[in-house]
């Protein structure tokens, strides 16, 4: 989307040549104050090339962090770099740059083609080539086939679709999506992801924020984990889950007899505890979820076990936050 640089003030877009030694973003001890209350505090990370999810519950700072680099806001400390240019003192680098937002209202009385054709036009394409690249960004996003349609006939993932390649109509080396696969169905993240994971391919720096880690990490290894306003973890995802070691995930069970279970599933060597919390539930704690699921089939059948739910209820942001933070 266009940057919102309303409160830019004197500031002047400059005559700008890209700085291709710098990181395409770089936050410098960032931090950014409602009043009393801390939005971010002290954020450094230098990003450049391939998709990096910004993961992390509601109220974390996801979306804080994607209206600084936006210019929608103002850090009260530190300096947001694009393009090793500071955007409040010059707004050239906006021109490399695609956004779209948490929600985005788009006119639905208009087609796709001619959505993505008007903010080509904005960006100074004439009206051939705006038409020429908005079919070419919308054939990306795989909805060549529907361009003609009326935007308002649009299914939500579809319509996130859209989004993405308004995002794209400026050929941006940087693209910035605010939680883009929020309301999809399963069929419409798996199309959305492969969107992502394409752009990342293509070489472009992709920051993509969730507050379900599952969803980040079929799109990215690289991940930047928000709570409460600080950089809690940066690194893979498998960084993350090695970090959980010494928090053994659960495994919960719902059964007609807890104890006849635990008495058969003791003796696998992954299983690190066992509890029965309720009349019908056994707890298992294992730090190897695939060997142990790998393992219970066969258990519960071959003892006749009566079963009637399985759940990882550690297996979610919320919890895994909950371990990282020591309970915070």
């Amino acid at each position: 989307m266009m940057p919102d640089m309303s409160q830019v003030g004197e500031a002047e877009t400059k005559e700008w040549v890209p700085d291709k030694t710098a990181p395409v973003v770089m936050f410098d001890n960032v931090s950014k104050q409602y009043g009393r209350i801390n939005a971010l505090t002290g954020i450094s990370v230098a990003l450049s090339g391939g998709v990096t999810g910004v993961l992390g519950m509601n109220g974390a700072g996801k979306s804080t962090l994607f209206k600084l680099v936006m210019g929608k806001i103002k850090p009260s400390g530190g300096v947001v770099k694009l393009f090793g240019q500071d955007p409040w003192k010059n707004t050239a680098p906006y021109a490399r740059v695609g956004f779209v937002s948490e929600n985005e209202k788009m006119h639905d009385w208009m087609t796709a083609l001619d959505f993505i054709t008007t903010f080509a036009r904005l960006h100074g394409l004439t009206r051939y080539e705006a038409q020429k690249e908005a079919t070419r960004v919308l054939n990306f996003v795989g909805l060549g086939d529907v361009m003609l349609k009326q935007i308002g006939r649009y299914s939500k993932g579809m319509r996130q679709r859209v989004k993405i390649a308004h995002a794209l109509v400026n050929d941006p080396e940087l693209i910035i999506l605010d939680e883009p696969l929020q309301g999809c169905d399963p069929l419409t993240r798996t199309s959305v992801m492969n969107v992502i994971r394409e752009l990342g391919r293509m070489g472009r720096t992709v920051l993509v924020s969730s507050h379900i880690l599952h969803e980040i990490e079929r799109i990215t290894e690289q991940i930047i984990t928000l709570h409460n306003g600080r950089l809690l973890a940066l690194g893979n995802s498998h960084a993350i889950r090695e970090m959980l070691d010494q928090h053994p995930p659960k495994i919960s069970i719902m059964c007609a007899d807890p104890k006849a279970l635990a008495k058969d599933v003791i003796d696998i060597d992954e299983v690190r505890g066992l509890s029965i919390p309720s009349e019908n539930n056994l707890v298992i704690e294992t730090q190897h979820f695939g060997v142990v699921h790998a393992k219970l089939p066969g258990i519960i059948v071959d003892n006749s076990h009566n079963v009637w739910g399985i759940d990882n209820p550690d297996d979610d942001l919320e919890s895994i936050l909950h371990y990282l933070t020591g309970g915070s």
